[in-house]
């Protein structure tokens, strides 16, 4: 059997912007504020949407409640690490050194963003 992506869509991530929000949410909220509406259309868009989350292991559903609440299973910095993880992966022979330098140099960082940067990386040196 053929393992889901792991990579998570636009419209994904924008069901776990809410759940991230909110905390957990009903496939009606989710609708709700997604789309302004709950029409039978939205709902099912939002379900579907929610039953590839799950099977991604980024949402988990509250089986004891009705109706079914929703909530993300994964932390925003976990999927950020993910995605960047994979970019590296296809990109740069899976080294993210490569890839930092990359965002650094071509980014226009200030001067508090560069020291912050600086003691980030002194603090990883640190035992």
């Amino acid at each position: 059997m053929v393992k889901p992506s792991q990579d998570v869509t636009a419209a994904e991530l924008a069901i776990l912007e809410q759940l991230w929000e909110h905390g957990s949410a009903s496939c009606k909220d989710l609708s709700q504020w997604l789309y302004g509406a709950s029409t039978p259309s939205d709902i099912a868009t939002v379900q579907k949407l929610l039953s590839r989350l799950e099977a991604k292991e980024c949402v988990g559903r509250d089986r004891e409640t009705w109706p079914h609440l929703f909530h993300a299973a994964i932390e925003r910095e976990d999927l950020i690490s993910r995605r960047l993880q994979a970019t590296a992966d296809e990109l740069s022979d899976g080294t993210l050194a490569s890839l930092i330098t990359h965002l650094v140099r071509s980014s226009k960082l200030s001067s508090k963003q560069r020291q912050r940067l600086r003691e980030t990386l002194d603090e990883m040196d640190r035992p």
